[in-house]
């Protein structure tokens, strides 16, 4: 079953594979802004539609887009902190301290019009204390 996410004014479009089994909520100085509910694939499993895309990025790891007309905060790609990082910001057993070389991206799930969030394991990270 395939989702659309969308921004408000309709000018980006993302074409999910499904609602995602997790999700996450992030407190960095960014996140905590937005208010995004982020839903994590692999970058090739999502098709993006964007003529307005804009991007912003504090020191280059983390890529946040946003249409540049309406604004709305549709979607990310960042290093896959989950792949060396738990989510109190430890390291995993054997993982050693830097950026992960894989990557991954978030959708702001809050742009997919009547997604069931209630089916959704929602997990707060703490981003502010761990990268």
């Amino acid at each position: 079953m395939t989702l659309t996410a969308a921004c408000h004014c309709g000018a980006t479009k993302i074409t999910l594979p499904g609602p995602p089994a997790e999700a996450s909520t992030c407190n960095c100085t960014f996140c905590q802004r937005t208010g995004a509910v982020w839903g994590s694939y692999a970058p090739e499993d999502l098709t993006i539609a964007a003529s307005e895309d804009r991007v912003y990025s504090a020191t280059g790891l983390n890529q946040h887009h946003f249409c540049g007309t309406c604004g709305g905060n549709t979607h990310g790609f960042s290093p896959d902190w989950s792949s060396k990082y738990n989510n109190d910001g430890t390291l995993k057993p054997g993982e050693t301290e830097g950026v992960p070389d894989g990557r991954k991206a978030a959708v702001n799930l809050n742009m997919v019009d009547d997604l069931d969030m209630s089916q959704i394991k929602v997990t707060a990270i703490d981003g502010r204390n761990s990268w």
